[in-house]
């Protein structure tokens, strides 16, 4: 088995005892076993501890987003809505695991960790933007993955304690901030056509 199929296996395998024992080695312990697999082979496949569970946990769902949009229906459907259904499929994906999305952002907002906290934000949104077709290479990329990464940033602190069915409310918010950039944008290119 390769180092990447393995940590992914180990994660997904430890969400349920993170929700207990947080991203732990306590965790991985639990989830080793879980899988009838040595404890020294699950901490040699995480060295880093919490930090590294935590990276491989975040891009494991960036990765499980993309796969959800390839297989989703998006022909007919504009580049904001593409974005709206890249963030509703990461996050409710993992619904059932919110305690433990709860401690991957606890660990990631340790002092120590906020550098990493910042290219994780920035992967997950230029994943989100590549899953909606947008591969652009130009000026403008740095921006729109900027502002993807705040957006998603207060849409994920909003569903980790929105008791809604369906996460309606999540999704209402969503929407509302995304209808903020598109007018932002519309007031920029107003400026730039009048100056």
């Amino acid at each position: 088995m390769e180092r990447e199929e393995l940590q992914d296996r180990l994660i997904e395998a430890a969400l349920p005892h993170v929700a207990f024992d947080g991203w732990s080695q306590r965790s991985l312990a639990a989830a080793a076993d879980d899988l009838g697999l040595e404890a020294a082979a699950a901490r040699q496949a995480f060295p880093g501890g919490a930090a590294t569970m935590v990276a491989q946990f975040v891009r494991l769902a960036d990765r499980r987003m993309e796969a959800d949009m390839a297989a989703a229906e998006l022909s007919g459907l504009r580049v904001p809505a593409r974005i709206r259904r890249a963030v509703v499929l990461r996050l409710d994906r993992w619904s059932g695991h919110r305690e433990a999305v709860r401690r991957a952002v606890a660990v990631l907002a340790l002092p120590s960790n906020l550098p990493l906290a910042a290219r994780l934000g920035w992967e997950t949104a230029d994943a989100m933007w590549r899953a909606a077709g947008d591969a652009g290479d130009d000026l403008s990329r740095l921006a729109r993955r900027s502002t993807l990464a705040a957006v998603y940033t207060a849409t994920l602190f909003y569903w980790l304690d929105d008791p809604s069915e369906g996460c309606v409310d999540t999704w209402a918010f969503l929407d509302r901030r995304l209808d903020e950039v598109a007018q932002l944008g519309r007031v920029r290119r107003g400026l730039k056509r009048g100056g």
